[in-house]
């Protein structure tokens, strides 16, 4: 579990690994999540964020925790960081902060008072979110919503 003082992190170490045939076999193999491949190296880095985004999602929907990310080795090409989506990310932290107080869906919908189906589809990745209402669901766990930005 990361400190209190830490920030949070959403750029998961991916291995990338060349294969004989040709293209890029990516996995993340600290998070536990699946394999993907691409013919080439910008594919393979497409699938890559997209496989890791629609993990955290199905973990998500599934009621499971999520991991956290390990550090990002430096400096290795074939262990790039792949990062989720900013909506993404903001909802792995409602969903984690939900968690940590101990509510379920129906119980936080209670709190908000919301209808349980709206909770449903802010955690679910087929569904329009706002940030407002990822800001509001924040909120009502004792918790704000912090944008940065940095160097690419």
């Amino acid at each position: 579990m990361r400190s209190e003082t830490a920030r949070p992190m959403f750029a998961y170490p991916a291995l990338f690994e060349a294969e004989p045939e040709g293209g890029f076999t990516v996995t993340f193999p600290e998070a536990g999540i699946a394999a993907t491949y691409g013919a080439t190296w910008e594919a393979a880095l497409a699938q890559a964020e997209d496989m890791l985004e629609e993990a955290v999602l199905g973990m998500i929907a599934h009621g499971e925790d999520v991991p956290w990310p390990a550090p990002v080795p430096k400096a290795d090409r074939l262990r790039p960081a792949v990062c989720l989506p900013a909506l993404t990310a903001a909802k792995l932290e409602a969903y984690r902060a939900m968690r940590e107080a101990g509510l379920n869906k129906e119980q936080l919908a209670e709190r908000l008072g919301w209808q349980p189906v709206q909770v449903t589809r802010l955690f679910d990745g087929r569904h329009a979110v706002r940030l407002d209402q990822i800001e509001a669901v924040l909120r009502a766990l004792g918790r704000q919503l912090v944008v940065t930005t940095e160097a690419a």
